[in-house]
């Protein structure tokens, strides 16, 4: 069996994480809990637009510095959002989530140069927003940084 920890009064967030490497773990708290927001407010047969537009106006409640569909150098590609420049958010509304939207995060944060991005589908019936660490793909390692 696996051990716990015991929370001490005097304990943060930043100190449990601090051994599991989480990249921005408060920040993609917070911004975790505005997607169970937007879920519970919408439930899961809206479009991708009207999630995003939902997400936006809490971005905008809780003071948030984002960008919203923010365009890759000189391609089509856009990402939904980018967060305080450190975390990005690939929102989805299908029935299943596919590899091809899990490699289409991994090359939104390569090109960004960015460490955690969020992948979320809506149209799950529990949503289970995804963490995607950005591999190095010339070593194949996830990097090993989380202060950045």
């Amino acid at each position: 069996m696996g051990e716990y920890k015991v929370l001490e009064e005097e304990q943060t967030l930043q100190d449990l994480v601090s051994d599991a490497e989480l990249f921005h773990p408060e920040l993609s708290y917070k911004i975790t809990g505005i997607l169970f927001k937007a879920h519970n407010e919408l439930g899961r047969y809206s479009r991708e637009i009207q999630y995003c537009d939902f997400i936006e106006t809490l971005l905008i409640k809780y003071e948030y510095d984002y960008k919203r569909e923010y365009k890759l150098g000189n391609s089509r590609n856009r990402v939904d959002f980018l967060i305080e420049n450190k975390i990005l958010i690939e929102v989805k509304a299908k029935d299943i989530i596919l590899k091809e939207d899990y490699y289409q995060t991994q090359r939104y944060l390569h090109s960004l140069s960015l460490k955690l991005g969020l992948l979320v589908n809506f149209r799950a019936k529990y949503l289970r927003p995804k963490r995607i660490i950005r591999i190095d793909t010339i070593n194949g390692t996830r990097f090993a940084d989380p202060n950045n």
